[in-house]
């Protein structure tokens, strides 16, 4: 299953496709304006298609809406499904070890169909999907806390031991086995500035970034590969912890975060990671003092690239780097996306000075 964002596109010819072929796979990662009405869509929606040429495309709906679009009534681009998916996890989460069919989903009120085709543009698969795999996470949560493997097949909720080995085995690459590794949980946040990705365990946040940024792809497999851990759909008390966190940062109401980080990275990586911990909310510092901060004032091409691969957008303020004159320099997320946080940052001190 592909849990991230699909392909990059390169033109709008590409783009306008997407929403020509009701590509629902870049539902969430791509809206197109209509200049001739002022509204803007999501790949899908009903609304008849209009002419290429009155078409502008846009990464997040923030995007559409600064550059003056409102969001169309028939598919609800700014997030009016979240609603449903958020019930619908819940509707999980409430008994994740249930098995939940059609039928489940009818008798509480949904129409299983809109319930695939939102968790498919979300998650890459289908609800069922989905509450089968926390399904399997209960008995993998189970095994890595010493439980047998009987222990783990009554916690995912299976009659069956040869119904559970399967399943598991299919999930995982491996039969069951006590002691095994506990997977990590991915999950998205919508914020103002785009959606987020995030993987976190019980105990600390793995990674943090914009779904759009540039080599998700790359950090996913790192992550993983370092892990050595499954990776599956899910919430957990850090994703909660961090998306309150979020908000209120946002809002303009926080400044420093106290969600537990575990990074993976070498020791320079490391140790450029914490120097950019200590640059104050509301303050820039360019790559050249960023090398001289951690000693090494020859290493600013070494320091940029850790910048760019610490994992943990916003938390680890990689955004506040910039460059020896005064310009913006890089950043995975998009550099509007870095001039809205610097923005975002600089009104907050300015609004704590005054």
């Amino acid at each position: 299953m592909d849990l991230l964002s699909p392909k990059p596109l390169t033109s709008d010819i590409e783009r306008y496709a997407v929403f020509a072929g009701k590509d629902m796979r870049y539902d969430g990662h791509l809206f197109l304006g209509v200049t001739s009405t002022g509204i803007f869509c999501r790949p899908g929606c009903p609304a008849r298609l209009p002419k290429f040429e009155n078409s502008t495309f846009h990464d997040t709906a923030a995007c559409a809406i600064s550059c003056g679009f409102r969001a169309c009534k028939r598919c609800h681009p700014a997030g009016g499904d979240t609603a449903l998916i958020k019930a619908l996890i819940t509707l999980v989460e409430s008994a994740p070890d249930r098995k939940i069919t059609n039928a489940t989903l009818s008798a509480q009120g949904y129409d299983p169909s809109t319930a695939r085709r939102q968790f498919l543009a979300r998650f890459g698969m289908s609800f069922i999907d989905y509450a089968r795999a926390r399904r399997m996470a209960l008995a993998a949560k189970t095994l890595a806390r010493g439980g047998t493997v009987l222990d783990a097949q009554l916690d995912a909720g299976f009659d069956s031991a040869s119904g559970f080995r399967s399943a598991y085995a299919k999930h995982f690459g491996a039969a069951p086995a006590k002691g095994s590794a506990e997977p990590l949980f991915i999950d998205w946040i919508e914020t103002p500035m785009g959606r987020m990705i995030t993987i976190a365990d019980d105990t600390a946040l793995y990674l943090l970034e914009f779904t759009d940024r540039k080599n998700m792809r790359r950090q996913f497999d790192r992550l993983r590969k370092t892990q050595n851990r499954a990776v599956l759909p899910g919430r957990t008390k850090i994703t909660e912890t961090i998306e309150t966190e979020l908000a209120a940062y946002f809002a303009g109401n926080l400044s420093e975060f106290e969600t537990p980080l575990a990074t993976s990275g070498t020791d320079f990586q490391r140790q450029t990671w914490e120097a950019l911990k200590t640059i104050p909310h509301g303050e820039t510092r360019s790559y050249a003092q960023l090398a001289e901060m951690i000693g090494k004032p020859a290493a600013v091409r070494a320091v940029a690239s850790a910048n760019a691969n610490n994992g943990l957008a916003v938390i680890i303020p990689c955004h506040r780097v910039i460059a020896k004159n005064g310009g913006l320099g890089g950043y995975a997320g998009g550099l509007s996306r870095k001039r809205q946080l610097l923005d975002l940052e600089s009104l907050d001190l300015k609004s704590k000075e005054g």
